[in-house]
């Protein structure tokens, strides 16, 4: 699944082409027919991403607000495709297109959008009620993270787990989780409500740090490229750019310890025996 710094990179890459524009919507699948309908013609005001959601907001041809928000959450399998340039026949499994109107000889862009989970139409109340749904999203630079602390304070379940509850801290999936815990020295087992304030407000820390460089380069590396003899992360063969995450019996970049995983009630997670003191190894 896409986590928080895809989302947000998505929103800002189709603020470019979208925002201020009139926008042709159409569902080549036909499931979201109607919906598309209503957004047919109409101007994309903004485009606001909040953890894994993504919210555009939709006006009338001369901008004044409909009201009305396209709300999408990709889920496991959803995917965009941009063209900027006469764009392919979409797939079977394009539940949405949208393209700019730029004028009678101007091609426009093109986004496609197939396999999200949520492709919906919703009002700004709506909008306000799923936000309050969601803990602090570390990409936001308003985020209040003393939230996401007195989320953990209360939480008995282990921090692995505690750390993808979208109600506690929104935009963290399976691969930043494992990162961030093996950064910190904090065995995934631990209960959340055990760590101390610093180590939690540290990780909170390590996710604005981590997802700011995903959401720039469009990719998750969290090796400190000293740790595998590198000057830069740009540098980094894939094969170095995480610690953990899908490494299991490798050597840690830090101390050679073969990586093990473990499924505990959510999903697959990895660490590393000697530098997270792994309680299981």
């Amino acid at each position: 699944m896409p986590e928080g710094h895809t989302i947000h990179r998505h929103a800002r890459l189709q603020r470019r082409h979208l925002v201020g524009k009139r926008v042709a919507a159409w569902s080549p699948q036909g499931r979201f027919e109607d919906g598309a309908a209503r957004l047919d013609g109409g101007t994309v005001r903004d485009i606001r991403a909040v953890g894994k959601h993504l919210f555009y907001e939709w006006g009338t041809s001369d901008g004044t607000a409909t009201g009305e928000l396209l709300h999408i959450h990709l889920g496991l399998f959803g995917k965009f495709r941009t063209f900027v340039d006469e764009p392919p026949a979409p797939t079977d499994g394009t539940r949405l297109a949208l393209r700019t109107i730029e004028g009678e000889d101007a091609a426009g862009t093109t986004i496609y959008l197939a396999g999200a989970t949520v492709v919906d139409i919703v009002s700004p109340p709506e909008e306000e009620a799923i936000r309050g749904r969601l803990g602090p999203d570390p990409l936001d630079r308003k985020a209040d993270p003393s939230r996401f602390v007195a989320a953990m304070r209360r939480r008995r379940l282990p921090i692995g787990e505690a750390l993808l509850d979208q109600k506690a801290i929104s935009g963290i999936g399976n691969v930043y989780r494992a990162e961030m815990l093996f950064r910190a020295g904090i065995d995934p087992d631990t209960p959340a409500a055990d760590l101390t304030e610093d180590q939690v407000m540290g990780l909170w820390d390590d996710a604005v740090t981590l997802l700011r460089l995903g959401e720039k380069s469009g990719r998750i590396v969290t090796v400190e490229p000293a740790d595998v003899g590198r000057r830069s992360r740009g540098r980094l063969p894939r094969d170095e750019q995480r610690y953990v995450y899908k490494r299991h019996d490798r050597p840690c970049h830090r101390c050679g310890t073969p990586i093990v995983m473990w499924t505990p009630r959510s999903r697959t997670i990895w660490g590393c025996p000697t530098c997270q003191g792994l309680a299981r190894a």
